[in-house]
């Protein structure tokens, strides 16, 4: 009956295993989805293995930039089990009845790959047995009973086998799992596993032999009963009356191998294999559950206490131990820094993922069909006039977004805010003004000085020229990102306004004065200052064909500010921080005496970056109030 059990468990599994592989819960999308965004199982997410995923990071990253074939093998979770159910012994005596026994346990279990597994297991069962066939002394010279059943023999009396058994076992097992192995789909939310394992085991199984009273059992209200034969009732009722007859208390240990290994003279240990197969399903990424069946082997005769079956039946097959359990299954592992163990993904996906994107990419075309410098392929704007420059998008240039290409510009930097005619020059109004004007510098300068004192270089006024007077016109001034010297898109109206005004005046001298905020040291702010002023004065030299000796190049570094007395710190508001943006700036002006073409700043190697974007930390003030930034 035990056989037929076990067939119709393996049966089970084997069907279940089927029906887990047919799932069509997948998605069968035409798009390639990226691994960090498709939905499996309803709720699940493909995780996303990052380099430092792996056990090898940088195997992985050379894999990713296709620079060597395979990728790292993923870190990847324990787990932590639970288990419970059924356990008989499939002996010489029958189970009391079919639910008598139980077991519960411990595993904990990690993925060697993606197939095969390790796992460590620790078990704990009881179960008992009573039977319905009648035992006299006939088996006595084959040693069946070794002195224990001495005081039924010559009584005339039968006795019915009736025992506990207690088994404790610690093994560790190989599991092979094929159920992640996946062609047609990403994820899986059965598993299927056959297992194998060895171990060591302890038991200890105590007959009841005696009444309360220590007499033996009379049991002749038995022997008159039908015999059990090929009847079902028959046994069932004898079962039934062994039960009423026997007190139940297990008083008597039974005989166990000897000259074998122990612990102590009370634990005996046996070696054992155990066979088995389960189907798992998953919960979510932390939970999954399991039905497994178990059968652990051992070369041990004597687990319910008897030899042989009966007299006529005197086998020699050692007893069976068989475990039907549910397993809850727990992964241990932060999933930012690991996988789900690995027997939960699919190896093939690395694979599949990449043909797919293969498969998406275009063929290689370099036409270039408005014959702009980029290809078909890349170009967003594939009839560009003839002749017009365009950016690294195929898009004809328009530096000042007036909507006019500069190829048809006749002012490509017009000052922003204002509308143009129909060759490309701002409209800019008389009232309106290009830059800072007079009394909003004079307000800042009236505020450095409350903060202590005069700006340093300057005489009570920025705008009082060396005779005393006031000057007839004045030039804008620039500023600056923190840490930069490159020219802002904002202040290409400015530059404009200086460039119209060297050419209205061709003999005009202009001098161009670079300087800084206070934060750096003196020798890199000197040489920042320098920058500065030279990208201004390249600015008017290239875009507007100014002649190169008409500017003096002179700088300042941090020493003369232009809104004094502010702190050497980051950490500040964004109010102190526009005070250090206005620090950042060229101010140009008429050619005055003393003034003259400085040489570059020796000491330091370079200083700021010519591009765009502050690069230092802490608050920064970036735009040009003038032109609503």
């Amino acid at each position: 009956m035990k056989l037929k059990f076990t067939l119709l468990i393996l049966a089970l599994f084997s069907t279940l295993s089927m029906f887990g592989q047919n799932d069509n819960n997948a998605s069968n999308s035409d798009d390639v989805i990226s691994s960090d965004t498709v939905k499996y199982a309803g709720t699940l997410t493909s995780p996303v293995i990052k380099d430092d995923m792996t056990i090898d990071p940088d195997q992985n990253k050379k894999w990713r930039k296709g620079l060597y074939k395979y990728p790292a093998k993923p870190k990847n979770a324990w787990e932590l089990g639970l288990h419970g159910g059924h356990f008989f012994l499939d002996g010489d005596v029958d189970e009391r009845h079919p639910l008598a026994g139980f077991g519960l346990g411990i595993h904990l279990r990690k993925a060697v790959h993606y197939v095969f597994s390790v796992r460590f297991d620790l078990f704990y069962g009881q179960t008992y047995g009573a039977d319905p066939q009648p035992w006299n002394d006939a088996l006595t010279p084959e040693g069946n009973f070794h002195g224990i059943f001495d005081d039924y023999v010559n009584t005339g009396t039968n006795w019915y086998p009736s025992y506990k058994m207690e088994y404790i076992e610690g093994s560790i097992q190989g599991v092979l799992n094929i159920g992640n192995i996946l062609f047609h789909k990403e994820r899986n939310k059965w598993n299927w596993i056959a297992f194998a394992g060895i171990g060591l085991n302890s038991n200890q199984t105590m007959m009841d032999l005696y009444d309360a009273n220590g007499n033996i059992y009379n049991t002749a209200v038995i022997d008159a009963l039908p015999d059990g034969g090929e009847s079902r009732q028959a046994r069932h009722d004898r079962l039934n009356k062994i039960k009423e007859l026997y007190d139940g208390k297990y008083e008597t240990k039974a005989y166990r191998k000897q000259y074998i290994f122990r612990v102590t003279d009370k634990y005996h240990i046996h070696a054992s294999a155990q066979v088995g197969m389960g189907i798992y399903r998953k919960i979510n990424k932390r939970v999954n559950i399991g039905l497994e069946h178990q059968t652990m082997i051992n070369d041990n005769d004597y687990l319910d206490g008897m030899k042989y079956r009966t007299a006529t039946d005197q086998s020699n097959q050692p007893d069976m131990l068989h475990y039907t359990n549910l397993r809850l299954a727990i992964n241990l592992a932060n999933f930012k820094k690991r996988t789900e163990p690995l027997y939960w993904m699919n190896p093939l996906e690395f694979a599949f993922n990449d043909i797919a994107q293969l498969k998406q990419r275009p063929v290689f075309d370099l036409t270039d069909s408005d014959a702009d410098g980029v290809i078909d392929m890349m170009d967003m704007e594939q009839d560009s006039p003839a002749g017009c420059p365009v950016d690294t998008r195929g898009i004809t240039l328009d530096s000042d977004g007036d909507g006019l290409a500069d190829c048809k510009d006749k002012e490509p930097y017009s000052p922003p805010g204002y509308e143009v005619d129909e060759v490309g020059v701002a409209i800019i109004p008389d009232e309106k003004r290009c830059c800072v004007t007079k009394d909003e510098v004079r307000k800042m300068f009236e505020e450095g000085k409350s903060r202590g004192g005069a700006a340093a270089g300057v005489h009570g006024d920025p705008f009082i020229t060396a005779g005393g007077g006031v000057s007839d016109w004045f030039l804008p001034m620039i500023h600056f990102d923190l840490d930069k010297y490159y020219i802002k898109n904002e202040y290409y109206g400015q530059l404009k306004h200086v460039a119209d005004m060297m050419k209205k005046y061709p003999n005009l001298c202009v001098t161009a004065f670079g300087a800084t905020d206070v934060r750096n040291s003196n020798a890199y702010n000197e040489l920042l200052s320098y920058n500065r002023a030279k990208a201004a004065i390249d600015f008017l030299v290239s875009h507007y064909g100014i002649d190169r000796s008409r500017f003096n190049l002179m700088y300042g570094g941090e020493e003369k500010p232009l809104v004094p007395n502010l702190p050497d710190s980051h950490n500040i508001s964004k109010e102190v921080e526009y005070g250090h943006y206005m620090n950042r700036r060229v101010e140009f002006r008429s050619c005055e005496a003393g003034d003259y073409d400085m040489p570059r700043p020796a000491g330091v190697l370079d200083a700021g970056q010519n591009t765009p974007n502050p690069s230092r930390p802490g608050s920064k003030y970036r735009g040009n109030k003038s032109s609503g930034f």
